[in-house]
């Protein structure tokens, strides 16, 4: 099993309600989007990495499941795990939890390609990325549930 990461840590403002009374899907759209960011630095790909090397990553895959409610003045975190790294794509899932009560509210599968900014192509990551993946993945800690 792969280890998990935190990559997101944060605060329920009410203005992320919606007219249900429960956090807006766009505003765990942002949290999980957040936390890529963090785990792709963690791995090597960094915003600026990308930018200086004319690369990006796109999503080729998401999918969400929203398990509890969250309410506004919750505190929340993140923690991805890497489920499969290959030579174009990597693919990994974030898990949102209620900080407070430790319990899972929503998960996050994304399979991301990366991406030659100039061609419109996916293209080979580099071998740091492999390497740190390959880390990642035989770490041997416990990775995020799957429920």
């Amino acid at each position: 099993m792969t280890a998990a990461i935190e990559t997101y840590r944060g605060f329920v403002y009410p203005w992320t309600i919606d007219h249900v009374g429960h956090m807006n899907v766009q505003s765990y759209t942002a949290r999980f989007d957040e936390a890529s960011w963090q785990f792709l630095a963690h791995l090597g790909l960094t915003p600026s990495f990308l930018r200086d090397n004319r690369r990006g990553l796109v999503a080729l895959d998401q999918r969400s499941r929203y398990q509890e409610e969250v309410l506004a003045g919750s505190l929340l975190d993140i923690r991805t795990t890497l489920l499969e790294a290959k030579t174009k794509t990597l693919r990994y899932r974030h898990a949102m939890r209620n900080s407070e009560t430790g319990r899972e509210v929503a998960t996050m599968e994304l399979v991301v390609a990366y991406l030659d900014t100039d061609a419109r192509k996916a293209t080979a990551m580099p071998d740091f990325v492999a390497a740190r993946a390959a880390d990642l993945m035989s770490a041997g800690e416990p990775a995020c549930k799957d429920s």
